[in-house]
């Protein structure tokens, strides 16, 4: 079993399943994952919940 845990903003319920999708796809033809060995997790937050660093929260900014 692989587990993948992905950190993101809110997306829409058709862009994960496309995400879950395009992983099962992508690795079994890549690795020989097959699909039922294959775990997502998804954990939303937003724009202030970011910082890469220097105390600052960028996507609230602007710099990102």
């Amino acid at each position: 079993i692989v587990l993948i845990s992905v950190t993101s903003k809110t997306r829409t319920k058709e862009k994960k399943q496309r995400l879950y999708q395009l992983l099962a796809e992508r690795l079994e033809a890549n690795c020989g994952l097959a699909p039922t060995d294959l775990m997502v997790s998804i954990v939303e937050n937003d724009a202030a919940d970011w910082s890469f660093g220097l105390g600052e929260a960028q996507f609230l900014t602007g710099k990102l």
